[in-house]
């Protein structure tokens, strides 16, 4: 069967037709009303290993809450709340979301490591969910959940609080000028972002892409809920295929105020 999937990052693949971001409606983060995507569908398909892992294990750790097959928004009327997490992980532990969780090794060796935490990983691309799952699977982990959904959909269901915790790693940086409107980190996404974490929380991100990591920077210290920290280390550090094969990269750590 034919499959979606997300041009992963280190691709830089650039889509022209997404449509540019709109003035903002309602009082909302402009980010928020059309959507303007950072990453690229592509069709691909699954090899027989990664088709049985997501026979295997999909009905365990992928939440059914897409608006429709195909779909990357979620259901109308869901609500991503403390009541959801605990009918979901079965506790109140506090949740971790990874946005573009790529091959699933970083998410899938905290959980691993932290049983008393919940993670969810955020990935649209679909041999990444697959391989995650497997990983998942081998190791019987349960306070692992995936979503194929994009993240400012997911933000737009959830309610104050109900994350502890945002990492998003080797995001696409959208290089030409052009796209920046497409970069995950934006002021607008930081505000939207600040509504569903607890004080206090962190925000992890690291690129390989030195103009982005400026941009960054100056985004998050250009934003009153946000304040840039001294940190640099990641609370756990799993190298990836993709960081493996990387000369150089940086980490910036953010704490919600």
């Amino acid at each position: 069967m034919q499959q979606d999937e997300n041009t992963p990052n280190n691709g830089r693949e650039i889509e022209e037709n997404v449509p540019d971001v709109q003035p903002t409606v309602d009082g909302r983060p402009a980010l928020y009303g059309r959507k303007v995507l950072s990453f690229v569908r592509r069709s691909a398909r699954l090899d027989a290993r990664l088709q049985r892992a997501w026979d295997a294990y999909a009905d365990t750790y992928l939440l059914n809450i897409n608006a429709g097959e195909g779909s990357l928004d979620v259901r109308e009327g869901f609500v991503f709340d403390q009541a959801y997490i605990r009918e979901t992980w079965g506790n109140a532990n506090p949740l971790i979301v990874e946005i573009g969780s790529g091959q699933g090794e970083n998410v899938v060796a905290a959980a691993a490591s932290q049983p008393d935490v919940n993670f969810l990983a955020l990935e649209v691309y679909d041999p990444g969910v697959a391989h995650t799952l497997l990983l998942a699977g081998k190791q019987n982990l349960k306070n692992l959940r995936i979503a194929q959904i994009n993240a400012p959909e997911l933000f737009k269901a959830a309610v104050d609080g109900s994350i502890a915790e945002v990492w998003t790693f080797f995001p696409d940086p959208w290089p030409k000028e052009r796209h920046h409107k497409r970069r995950l980190m934006q002021g607008e996404f930081l505000d939207y972002l600040r509504q569903f974490v607890s004080g206090g929380a962190k925000l992890y991100f690291r690129t390989d892409y030195r103009e982005y990591f400026d941009w960054t920077v100056d985004v998050i210290n250009a934003n009153s809920n946000w304040r840039l920290t001294d940190e640099t280390e990641l609370p756990l550090e799993e190298v990836s295929q993709f960081q493996r094969i990387l000369p150089d990269f940086s980490t910036l750590v953010a704490e919600a105020v």
